[in-house]
């Protein structure tokens, strides 16, 4: 049984995996298998993995959503630790594996790394707590191109929901963390790069976000819904001030110069 199982969910995007195989292919460290579920794509990436040169596996067929995908790649996996890094994500380097993976031999449930986040001129390194609580989950996630996950824990808790578009990965987390109390451990290290195009940094996708989030916590945590209420809430408060500060303050030549600086400090800040 391999150590770990790389799942990589494609649908469509022949450009964004051939990035990924890449990635993975020229790690240094070559102790894992590589699972790609593809959902029945008709833009050549089909053909992309029947001429792939290396060791592979994967499986194409339609399915109902990325969820379902990646539960089709759970049930793949031999791995002992699992690894999500979809179609367009690559590690940040050839040695990240060789470097990370012996932390994993200290049997915990979950290590996470850190991730880089590509956002042209403005991509930044998010680096994670070493201590995880309801309140990190109230506005974050642990960060799934860089988390290496026992498969156990979904056989024993649960598999990813399939009926949510977004925060399925969310619910996991919040829920063996806070919950079910599994065993962690922050890897201080960057391992991947993760692209911000997707579904969930998608500002049109806010609204669907929190009502997912908000049955998540109704179904696990009722108490602490209204928290998550009065955080969301306070939030947007807070954003709203600032904004219609920096718009006063940007009528004259410096103060918009100032305002720009606080402008992108105050995204990085909320993102």
């Amino acid at each position: 049984m391999p150590l770990l199982s790389i799942i990589t969910i494609n649908y469509n995007d022949k450009k964004g995996l051939e990035i990924t195989l890449k990635s993975v292919h020229n790690q240094t460290l070559k102790e894992f298998e590589h699972i790609i579920v593809d959902g029945a794509s008709t833009d050549g990436s089909v053909e992309l993995l029947q001429k792939t040169a290396y060791t592979i596996t994967y499986h194409t067929e339609p399915d109902t959503g990325v969820y379902n995908a990646m539960n089709k790649g759970i049930n793949m996996a031999q791995g002992k630790y699992l690894l999500f890094l979809n179609a367009g994500d690559v590690f940040n380097n050839d040695t990240v594996l060789e470097k990370v993976l012996p932390e994993l031999g200290s049997d915990l449930d979950i290590y996470y790394g850190n991730l880089y986040f590509e956002q042209g001129e403005d991509s930044f390194v998010r680096s994670y707590p070493d201590v995880l609580n309801f309140s990190h989950f109230l506005d974050r996630s642990l960060p799934h191109p860089a988390s290496f996950i026992k498969r156990q824990l979904f056989e024993d808790h649960f598999y990813y929901t399939e009926s949510y578009r977004i925060v399925s990965d969310w619910e996991f987390f919040v829920y063996v963390i806070c919950k079910a109390v599994v065993s962690y451990k922050h890897i201080d290290a960057v391992v991947s790069n993760f692209d911000l195009k997707g579904m969930s940094n998608d500002p049109k996708n806010k609204t669907l976000i929190e009502k997912e989030r908000e049955q998540v916590l109704q179904k696990h945590f009722p108490a602490f819904l209204e928290d998550y209420d009065l955080a969301t809430a306070q939030k947007a408060v807070l954003q709203k001030n600032n904004y219609k500060l920096l718009a006063s303050i940007s009528k004259t030549k410096s103060g918009r110069k100032w305002s720009a600086r606080l402008l992108k400090g105050l995204n990085t800040f909320y993102k």
